[in-house]
């Protein structure tokens, strides 16, 4: 399986609900660098997997949105903690969607699967992989 990561990082401010969570219950800041992989078993008429600098743009364009915000406010997250998993999932759906509609180019279309991680910090990460659905066949 080939593959290809791109980086970019998030900075934003939330609060979590549950015991388990002690003082980041209260409203905190995060700084979370985010990496995507694009797997696929073989590589495009031109040798890569995706276009890297798509890639990077989607990316930065995916964290744009929730960049410098505080994750309490979005409706989207109504009444979810905005943990770390839960990010990193958020951006696959996002990163996803995108290959869907072709913000990839058409040879990302050929991506099987992809894995996001955000790291909290140089000890602590937390990730989401999975099938890329909707792409050759897969559902």
């Amino acid at each position: 399986m080939y593959s290809v990561c791109v980086r970019d990082h998030l900075m934003v401010a939330h609060s979590f609900r549950g015991e388990v969570f002690g003082p980041a219950q209260r409203l905190h800041g995060a700084t979370f660098i985010v990496d995507v992989e694009f797997r696929r078993p073989e590589l495009d008429a031109d040798g890569i997997v995706v276009d890297i600098g798509r890639a990077s743009a989607t990316l930065h364009a995916v964290l744009a949105n929730l960049n410098y915000r505080n994750l309490d406010e979005v409706p989207a997250f109504k009444g979810r903690n905005t943990t770390t998993e839960f990010l990193a999932r958020s951006v696959f759906e996002a990163m996803e969607a995108a290959i869907g509609r072709g913000e990839l180019g058409a040879g990302a279309r050929s991506v099987e699967s992809m894995r996001v991680a955000l790291h909290e910090s140089h000890i602590a990460w937390a990730a989401f992989e999975g099938p890329v659905k909707g792409v050759k066949g897969l559902s």
